[in-house]
């Protein structure tokens, strides 16, 4: 059952960002300052060949509605440009009964994140899903075990994430995986709660992954003073609970904020088309139709005439440059080359009959050349044939999705 993964570690690994330098804020409690994670991480990410510039607002016992209280944590948060802002809750709150947790550490977590998004456009708030204590939480039977404590902190870190378009980094996931494949490493200290050593190490590691997107790759020279065969176990869970499941843990990088896809239809006369972008953070948006033809907006209507054209779209903004792109075929009497098989006889009395397959009588209109539309009178029709009358005989319909030009009636 490992090796798929194997290969999908590999391929992850494999991705290059050109940004190899993070600015990362933490805001958090003890289990941060523990052992100093973000100077970890800082220490860890060079040994890669990377740089992360750091700072921390960490309190003991912090929740998230003391620090949404508190005025040094804006001032942290407005200070400079974050790439991530990391914000951590007090070990327990998250595990707490769901209307608790609605109540009480959501809507706190949610007012950190959009302070966040409204000071930085370009920054992404990154929760730290901590760990289940190592004997549970005895003051409540739902968390009486590492086991059922881990996953409700899993289950509220994901949850407030999705609330606050954020991502997880998913340490208490790691936390778990070790415990069940290496139960000799020691991952807490003596009260059963914080990180030892190891245990910070693992965190720094799941957030190098979760940040920078990529592997660590093994035999790292840096272990934090930890022996090389258990630094590599924990390189090892950070890399596959983090890389098997991007999606879960809701993480973009920061080179790929901004997105764009385009999408087309027919205009309103042969060659026509209407092009729309659906983009996030773009501020310029700009078209080249393959045809020595450019445009801006992210609404554009083009006419192409006969061949095949790349269509290319680019989106740029502060957080970066996103570009979609398809090809658009334009066949010898303007339409589109993907069209449907169907015949069109000219009848007398200004009437045409079409035949095809699957004809759609409710998809059909009518427009003259200068792309008017005409009244079109349906004589009879079924799924295979449509007559129907105009009153010119120069003139083009489009039907399901494509153009024809009528043939002329001679009288």
């Amino acid at each position: 059952m490992q090796k798929p993964l194997v290969i999908l570690l590999l391929f992850v690994s494999s991705l290059g960002f050109a940004q190899q330098q993070l600015n990362v804020l933490f805001i958090g409690n003890s289990y941060t300052y523990a052992n100093d994670l973000p100077g970890t991480l800082v220490q860890l990410a060079a040994a890669m060949g990377d740089q992360v510039n750091v700072d921390s607002k960490t309190n003991g016992g912090y929740t998230f509605q003391m620090h949404s209280q508190d005025l040094v944590t804006y001032q942290k948060i407005n200070a400079q440009a974050w790439d991530y802002v990391v914000i951590q809750g007090q070990s327990q709150e998250p595990s707490f009964p769901f209307g608790q947790v609605n109540t009480q550490s959501i809507p706190f977590a949610m007012q950190l994140a959009d302070s966040v998004y409204a000071k930085h456009e370009c920054a992404q708030v990154n929760y730290f899903m901590t760990w289940g204590r190592e004997n549970g939480d005895p003051q409540w039977d739902s968390i009486n075990t590492f086991n059922k404590m881990n996953a409700r902190l899993r289950d509220a870190y994901l949850r407030i994430a999705d609330s606050s378009n954020a991502g997880v980094s998913p340490v208490g996931s790691a936390w778990r995986y070790i415990r069940e494949t290496q139960p000799s490493i020691q991952l807490y200290v003596g009260d059963g709660s914080h990180p030892s050593v190891a245990g910070t190490y693992l965190a720094a590691s799941v957030f190098y992954v979760c940040l920078f997107h990529k592997a660590i790759t093994p035999n790292l020279a840096y272990t934090a003073g930890l022996d090389a065969v258990t630094a590599q176990h924990l390189i090892d869970a950070a890399n596959l609970v983090v890389l098997d499941s991007m999606g879960t843990w809701m993480l973009t990088h920061p080179d790929s904020l901004t997105t764009v896809a385009i999408s087309a239809q027919l205009g309103g006369i042969p060659g026509g088309y209407l092009f729309e972008a659906n983009c996030n953070h773009c501020d310029q948006i700009s078209w080249d139709f393959g045809d020595n033809q450019t445009s801006t907006g992210d609404q554009v209507a083009h006419t192409f005439a006969n061949g095949s054209y790349w269509v290319t779209c680019t989106v740029t903004d502060p957080c970066g440059q996103a570009i979609d792109s398809m090809q658009i075929t334009v066949g010898s009497n303007g339409i589109s080359a993907l069209e449907s098989e169907i015949s069109i006889q000219a009848l007398d009395g200004q009437q045409w009959h079409i035949e095809g397959n699957n004809i759609n009588q409710f998809d059909i209109m009518a427009f003259d050349y200068s792309g008017k539309v005409l009244e079109l009178k349906l004589q009879d029709a079924t799924k295979d044939a449509i007559r129907f009358s105009l009153p010119t005989s120069f003139a083009f319909i489009r039907l399901n999705g494509h153009y024809y030009r009528l043939p002329v009636i001679v009288q």
